[in-house]
């Protein structure tokens, strides 16, 4: 590779894809330290100037901030309206109702039929229109006695969440209010519903897999001899059981949601806002203090659109040097389909930021449209790359991981397997299935 302007080579190999690389180490080991993102980031773009011959306060005012800018521009108001939304959810009881029913449906039976009950409780509420960061706290206090009662290895409470929040809800059903899955909508002609075959064929490869993969990882706990309090590591919080509103009633507002974003087209921040009037309406009586719950939400809002805020002006500090060029330029020469490499692209974007949305807004900026210009169906590349975002971005330095692990008291070491099988290896194995097919549909 030759060094372009303002990039340094030595023998023949362009110390700017150096400086990605070494940027990329960089971030990874200081999440793994503690370190939050927020700050991590402007650092690594200092690593990426110093190897790329840039200066670094002009890369972090210029092409750090314009990402930083632009990516909250666009979707902050999407984050703010899905956050409210959430914890009016949360703080009505509707949440917890709905998953109080989906835990009857299925029933308690089993250490298997619990596991399963906490995977459907949170695709529900995640497939709703409920926040990432929301969800967990739903979720863990009904999971905990189950567990507890039936004494299932607490470890695995990640491998049974995992699967209900990750990629289905998030990337693969049609229709998902997800931010990833609504973000391509925002760079081309595409729509939530965009691709629903390869969608729905990626959704039964996840939920076979974790299907297997839950019975085994239980099967293998309790050949152990591990109980509920392996790994059990949260104080207690239950408190005494409260009365939650008719479930068939806390449908309603996601209901509402899934129809005006699908069905009535609606821009997503009308139906969100909509959804939280919904809910609100029905249930203004059983807020203690509505104000403080709409306060919360929109408080809510600011560390997840920072995060990945920060995540997307690191990468378009990245794709301001002569070795993302090269980088790029490889990836569009590779044999083959180019939407294989434009998976390959998303999933090292992913990786690198450690966030699904931050690594798709990169690739949503920087890629995408010479991807389109090649002519790709946009239909195909809104589905292949946020399938592909939510693939490879629960390496251990991402967010939710590190948020989740810390909430339920786990750790790397005793229940992030569950995380890399059930959600890295699982939606690799979707993607390697659902590419060709993508390829034949949209020739």
């Amino acid at each position: 590779m030759a060094g372009g302007k303002g990039g340094m080579s030595f023998h023949g190999m362009d110390f700017s894809v150096l400086g990605i690389v070494a940027s990329l180490l960089f971030i990874v080991v200081l999440a793994l330290r503690g370190w939050h993102i927020i700050l991590i980031a402007p650092m690594a773009v200092i690593v990426t100037a110093l190897f790329s011959g840039m200066e670094i306060v002009p890369l972090l005012t210029g092409p750090y901030m314009k990402g930083f800018v632009n990516y909250a521009s666009k979707f902050y108001l999407v984050f703010l309206a899905a956050s409210i939304f959430g914890k009016v959810m949360e703080d009505s009881g509707a949440a917890r109702s709905i998953a109080l029913g989906i835990l009857k449906l299925i029933g308690r039976g089993s250490q298997y039929n619990v596991l399963l009950a906490v995977a459907a409780i949170t695709l529900a509420l995640t497939f709703g229109g409920v926040s990432l960061f929301v969800v967990i706290f739903a979720v863990i206090p009904i999971a905990r006695p189950l567990f507890r009662e039936l004494n299932v290895p607490w470890h695995l409470f990640i491998a049974a969440f995992m699967f209900g929040m990750g990629s289905i809800t998030m990337t693969m059903i049609p229709g998902t209010p997800s931010i990833i899955n609504i973000m391509p909508t925002k760079y081309m002609a595409s729509s939530t519903v965009s691709a629903p075959v390869l969608g729905l064929l990626g959704a039964v490869v996840l939920v076979v897999f974790n299907l297997w993969y839950l019975r085994i990882a239980l099967r293998r706990a309790v050949e152990k001899g591990e109980g509920f309090h392996a790994h059990a590591g949260i104080p207690e919080t239950e408190g005494q059981p409260q009365e939650v509103p008719l479930v068939w009633l806390c449908l309603l507002p996601p209901a509402t949601l899934i129809v005006l974003l699908n069905v009535v087209k609606l821009d997503v921040l009308v139906a969100m806002t909509a959804a939280t009037g919904v809910c609100i309406a029905l249930f203004w009586t059983r807020y203690a203090n509505l104000l403080e719950t709409l306060n919360r939400g929109a408080v809510n809002t600011v560390v997840p659109i920072v995060n990945t805020c920060a995540d997307v002006g690191y990468g378009m500090s990245i794709a301001a040097t002569t070795g993302f060029q090269s980088v790029s330029a490889w990836l569009l020469s590779l044999p083959g389909h180019p939407i294989i490499s434009l998976s390959i692209a998303t999933n090292i974007m992913a990786a690198i930021s450690g966030s699904a949305s931050g690594g798709l807004g990169i690739i949503m900026e920087t890629i995408v449209p010479k991807y389109l210009a090649l002519g790709l169906s946009p239909d195909l590349v809104h589905r292949i790359s946020v399938m592909s975002a939510g693939a490879f971005d629960a390496l251990p330095h991402n967010g939710v991981v590190i948020t989740s692990l810390a909430v339920t008291g786990l750790t790397h070491s005793n229940a992030y397997r569950h995380i890399w099988w059930g959600h890295v290896v699982a939606t690799t194995i979707a993607l390697l299935l659902v590419i060709p097919v993508g390829i034949l549909l949209y020739r």
